[in-house]
């Protein structure tokens, strides 16, 4: 492993006041840190090949935890520290899903498919960043999600499909598990469809959330098990295959696709932005155009998603009222073309923003760039070429030290 920083300041190698992205590149096995809105790296971390589908976790101040699928550990990243890397814990691999308590200390990883066609490994990972201590244990072969509840005895929830259920675990007693990584069955379980697919906890309330073909399923908890709440409609002819909280207001956002489900249509696909006001409880629906649409990121002032179309690909700024401001995007080399899947063995887009600040990045997947704009305008404020091509478009995260996305405690 290599870590190179250029242009460090003291106390760390971005300055406090500055947003910072991230730019893993996980075919090549590199980490890219740039600070924005000048699109300046000022640091890599090389030899680390992050799980894309775990994704990144936000941590108190401006930490975010990943996971080297070919190492084998947890990662705690710092770029307003003196390292880069500020931790590293062994955990299970592939990594499928990540999360943390509302603390940003207890940290539980599942594992899933992999680079392999079925799921094959039961095993999930727990560890207490503040002590260290870590451990593993069986529950179910699958393709989990998890989320993790806070407070005095904070909770392991794990979504499961087929058969579909959300199972719960006392973290604590995950950890004291002995070595060998012994089977643990849950404390309780909570039926859902086999469908599952999207997670989201809100902290303030100790909800659950998961996505299916029905509609968006919560749950709250109840002591050391789950009570089920009404079932929130996706109120179209389409489902949500992505969830995620809204840390500027209290709101779920997901991408609703719709139209024929084989994947060499996918030129037709129709997308919505989806949002459901958890105060209110209202839900709003904004037609972002066809093709494929699917992650999104919160700036301060537009929410940010790519739609790439044969017909010409687009950064798209929902603000909030609804109105979708749409910015061109240049071509992609390997772009997914008509009549082949959107998938596999072609190049794909990266989104990324920060609550705290209305700088939206892009990548341009197997060309090594990465567009900032600025989301107010939609004009560009830099582009930036790295040494790696960003293959699959890579993956990335956007954070200021004090921006609050670590109320979102599920990777993404």
């Amino acid at each position: 492993m290599i870590i190179v920083f250029i242009n460090s300041t003291s106390g760390g190698p971005v300055p406090a006041d500055t947003p910072v992205l991230l730019v893993s590149d996980h075919m090549e096995g590199s980490v890219h840190v740039l600070t924005v809105p000048d699109g300046t790296v000022v640091g890599r971390l090389t030899g680390r090949h992050l799980s894309e589908h775990a994704g990144f976790l936000a941590l108190p101040g401006g930490r975010v935890a990943c996971v080297d699928d070919r190492r084998g550990e947890l990662l705690v990243l710092d770029p307003y520290g003196e390292e880069l890397v500020e931790r590293s814990v062994p955990v299970a691999v592939p990594a499928e899903h990540l999360a943390c308590d509302p603390e940003g200390r207890r940290v539980a990883v599942t594992t899933g498919l992999g680079r392999n066609s079925e799921a094959w490994s039961d095993l999930l990972t727990v560890v207490d960043l503040a002590t260290g201590e870590a451990a593993r244990v069986r529950t179910r072969t699958g393709e989990p999600g998890v989320t993790v509840l806070g407070g005095g005895d904070p909770l392991v929830v794990l979504r499961h499909r087929e058969p579909g259920a959300l199972a719960v675990h006392r973290f604590a007693d995950l950890l004291a598990a002995p070595p060998g990584c012994p089977a643990v069955p849950p404390l309780a379980l909570l039926p859902l469809p086999d469908d599952g697919h999207g997670d989201a906890h809100v902290p303030r309330t100790s909800h659950v959330f998961a996505a299916t073909g029905e509609g968006v399923h919560r749950a709250g908890r109840a002591g050391d098990t789950l009570a089920a709440e009404a079932v929130v409609p996706w109120d179209a002819p389409a489902r949500g295959w992505y969830l995620r909280l809204d840390t500027r207001r209290p709101a779920l956002w997901s991408t609703l696709r719709g139209g024929d489900p084989d994947p060499r249509r996918w030129p037709g696909w129709t997308n919505q932005a989806w949002r459901h006001d958890l105060g209110t409880g209202r839900t709003h629906r904004t037609d972002l155009g066809s093709g494929l649409v699917f992650r999104l990121a919160f700036a301060c002032s537009r929410t940010a998603f790519t739609r790439i179309h044969p017909d010409g690909d687009e950064l798209l700024l929902v603000d909030s009222r609804d109105a979708v401001h749409r910015v061109p995007l240049p071509a992609m080399e390997g772009a997914p073309r008509r009549g082949g899947t959107p998938w596999e063995g072609v190049q794909r887009r990266a989104v990324a923003a920060s609550p705290d600040a209305d700088w939206v990045a892009v990548s341009r997947g197997g060309h090594g760039e990465v567009h900032l704009v600025d989301a107010l305008t939609g004009q560009e404020a830099a582009r930036s070429r790295l040494s790696t091509p960003l293959h699959h478009g890579g993956h990335m995260t956007l954070r200021t030290r004090t921006d609050g996305a670590e109320g979102d405690p599920v990777g993404r």
